[in-house]
């Protein structure tokens, strides 16, 4: 089958290069040529134009926005009116629920087919094949792309109607956020207090208080590495997306409203590069202590 996959950024890059070990003829689309290497060598081809995808009978995206995917398909230029009916685009970009429905809408009147195929997990396992992938769209086409999704992550879900895996992922991300931010206002008050950093990391990790995110977090923390996960600039349109989801359905979420201030003061303060863990420095400037172990530099981690 010629299949297509157009993104190869930090997940996106190995998400292609597992699916080009398959037996199928793969072009890899991306503007950045030092990615293309590494899909070369796996066979596929490789190119920077859009175009060259529309002859794909399956095209799979892995964009950083809405405003992305919606260009790359109906934009001046896009490919949508060139593809013919019975394609198939599966969007493994993380996007607005609302924005999805729109895409899918527009792709249909043409008579292309869509799937909603967001994924959850961290470089290391988009390169081990390893992600959860939570999809949506019609059954059939969910199971004719379902092959391709399994190349790419060992638990492949199919949700429900068109925007069912952008919605799933969303509820997944919300409660990594709301953890994420927990971690950032309670270590530096341990800190604060006197506590040990290393030994209260490893009582939280050991213990109750333990998440993925503390797994994942605190380590990285501890060494002032705060360039190991997604960018917080890029991870707040999903609470941008669930403050509006929220209020249109009347849903209270306070916890969640909590979690969101913390985000956007870390953004306004500048820390809007770093990952999650990067929270942490705006209650460690406010409280005037840093959460690091010993022989970890603070300077380093300090706010440009």
């Amino acid at each position: 089958m010629k299949l297509a996959f157009v993104g190869l950024g930090q997940m996106g890059r190995h998400m292609a290069a597992n699916l080009a070990d398959g037996q199928d003829d793969l072009i890899a689309v991306d503007r950045n040529l030092d990615r293309f290497p590494a899909l070369q060598a796996r066979g596929a081809r490789t190119s920077t134009a859009v175009g060259d995808v529309v002859g794909a009978e399956v095209i799979f995206l892995c964009l950083p926005s809405a405003e992305a995917v919606a260009g790359v398909l109906l934009g001046q230029g896009g490919i949508a009116d060139r593809l013919e009916p019975g394609q198939v685009v599966v969007d493994t970009s993380t996007i607005a629920y609302g924005a999805t429905v729109e895409i899918a809408r527009a792709l249909e009147a043409r008579g292309v087919r869509f799937v909603d195929a967001p994924v959850s997990g961290m470089e290391a396992r988009a390169r081990d094949a390893t992600l959860t992938v939570m999809c949506g769209g019609a059954e059939p086409t969910f199971r004719l792309v379902e092959p391709f999704l399994a190349r790419m992550g060992n638990n492949v879900l199919f949700m429900g109607p068109v925007g069912s895996g952008q919605l799933t992922k969303l509820i997944n991300q919300l409660l990594f956020d709301i953890n994420a931010a927990a971690l950032a206002e309670i270590l530096p008050m341990a800190v604060k207090m006197g506590l040990d950093p290393e030994k209260v990391g490893a009582v939280v990790n050991s213990g109750t208080g333990r998440s993925y995110a503390s797994e994942f977090f605190i380590p990285r923390v501890l060494e002032g590495n705060f360039a190991e996960g997604y960018a917080m600039r890029n991870a707040y349109k999903d609470l941008v997306g669930a403050a509006e989801l929220g209020g249109r359905a009347c849903i209270p979420m306070p916890v969640l409203a909590a979690a969101t201030a913390t985000y956007q003061l870390a953004l306004l303060q500048g820390h809007g590069d770093k990952d999650k863990g990067g929270m942490i420095r705006v209650f460690e400037d406010a409280l005037g202590v840093a959460f690091r172990k010993q022989g970890a530099s603070v300077a380093a981690t300090a706010r440009s």
